[in-house]
């Protein structure tokens, strides 16, 4: 008999489905085909493929459980991961996976859905060669963390969060939200961090931090094909000790249609150098926009008091929330609040039409954001009133899910301040 191959930890057979608030890597790009015997696997299967998680591996699903995939496998080469439910227990079931591993090439990794929760037979079908069994019921994130189990390699680095800030409309202020936000987790939180422009023909990333790299993303773009971790650190730009810039290239000598994949491979890339990525989306609506908006770990919509912003910012709620089942809604920040006699939408509209409550409300103040953007410098650099630094502060504890080193011993403005005055001085 060819053995199965195996590369497991093994489960709690009792245990409940995965939490989706666990980090889950990506699964890579393999080929995965299951054979299901029931219409509740395959619908769990169904939606696992179409999980932001499962977006790089080619999925197919068929009914017929292990007979219908040795039938199958008669004629065809076996991929990387098969997924066999099976009604069967104890012997019957056994006898089922020596006949799939008669046709089953030695290097295919077998995942087995089964009805029976039996530690023995787990055992056993483990000591056979395969990689994992599963207790039906079995939801979709339950799926996703097996399979992407058996590529995790627990000496790898771990996989950075990405962050992805975008504006309900053009001007409210979402480049300068992701700047200072970003700004914050290399100072008050003390993280190493990249900061991405993807305005590629207008980002201000470069003006705001008072930097004109030679280099940037749009040399990554073009060069993606060679794109590593050593041509990375050449096109990144170290504003401080812990913040990264990857500016954009900010001129029309031409035009800029990126491949979705490309973007993709770059943050790839990216998220195994540093803990945290910031990509600064700009205001509008290509193939790569959704897919890097789906793909994030974290999305934060910038939306100013009026009705264009309510609208749109709902409209990116809805799709966000049919593409991302399994993670949490957007984050809402509402930016200059309070423009004088403007007529606004109260903050509570917003929680009304969309149900999420505004991470931040922040008021209009023209000569403070004005002055920062014309000097390249941070809010934070600015001697600002305490309350709009900790605002961003606040932003980007919640989007990062950290909290700053010793903050139960120092919680008062003057620890902020002193971190924020290390950051300046990195510059």
């Amino acid at each position: 008999m060819s053995q199965l191959a195996h590369n497991f930890i093994e489960p709690d057979v009792t245990s409940d489905a995965a939490d989706p608030s666990v980090a889950i890597r990506p699964v890579p790009r393999i080929t995965v085909q299951a054979f299901c015997e029931s219409a509740d696997i395959q619908a769990a299967f169904l939606e696992a493929a179409e999980e932001r998680r499962m977006t790089k591996a080619h999925t197919t699903v068929q009914m017929g459980g292990t007979r219908a995939a040795v039938e199958y496998y008669e004629n065809a080469p076996t991929p990387n991961v098969i997924v066999i439910e099976s009604l069967n227990r104890g012997a019957e079931l056994l006898q089922e996976l020596e006949q799939l591993a008669e046709v089953c090439d030695a290097t295919t990794k077998v995942i087995v859905i089964g009805h029976a929760n039996d530690v023995l037979l787990y055992r056993e079908l483990i000591r056979r060669g395969v990689s994992e069994y599963i207790v039906a019921p079995v939801k979709a994130m339950e799926l996703i963390v097996a399979i992407s189990g058996l590529y995790d390699d627990p000496g790898a680095d771990p996989v950075g969060r990405t962050i992805a800030f975008v504006g309900a409309r053009g001007g409210a202020g979402s480049s300068t939200i992701a700047h200072n936000v970003a700004w914050m987790v290399s100072t008050v939180l003390e993280s190493d961090v990249v900061l991405a422009d993807l305005d590629l023909g207008f980002g201000t990333a470069g003006l705001d931090f008072n930097q004109d790299p030679v280099q940037g993303i749009g040399d990554a773009i073009y060069q993606s094909e060679r794109l590593d971790e050593q041509l990375l650190d050449r096109l990144l730009f170290n504003c401080t000790d812990r913040l990264s810039l990857f500016s954009a290239p900010a001129t029309l000598e031409r035009e800029y249609d990126v491949d979705r994949a490309t973007i993709d491979n770059i943050f790839d890339i990216v998220r195994t150098t540093v803990p945290c990525v910031i990509a600064d989306i700009p205001h509008q609506w290509t193939g790569w926009v959704r897919s890097a908006l789906l793909s994030a770990d974290e999305i934060v919509i910038t939306a100013t008091p009026d009705l264009a912003s309510l609208r749109n910012t709902k409209n990116l709620v809805e799709v966000l929330k049919a593409g991302r089942k399994h993670d949490a809604l957007p984050r809402l920040v509402i930016n200059q609040a309070g423009v004088p006699k403007r007529p606004e939408i109260p903050a509570q509209d917003f929680v009304t039409a969309l149900e999420i409550e505004p991470a931040a409300v922040i008021p209009f103040d023209p000569q403070l954001f004005g002055t920062a953007a014309n000097n390249g410098q941070m809010i934070a650099e600015m001697g600002a009133k305490p309350e709009i630094v900790e605002t961003f502060a606040e932003i980007a504890r919640i989007v990062t899910g950290r909290q700053p080193e010793r903050v139960e011993k120092e919680r008062g403005l003057a620890s902020l301040l002193s971190k924020i005055n290390l950051g300046r001085k990195g510059r």
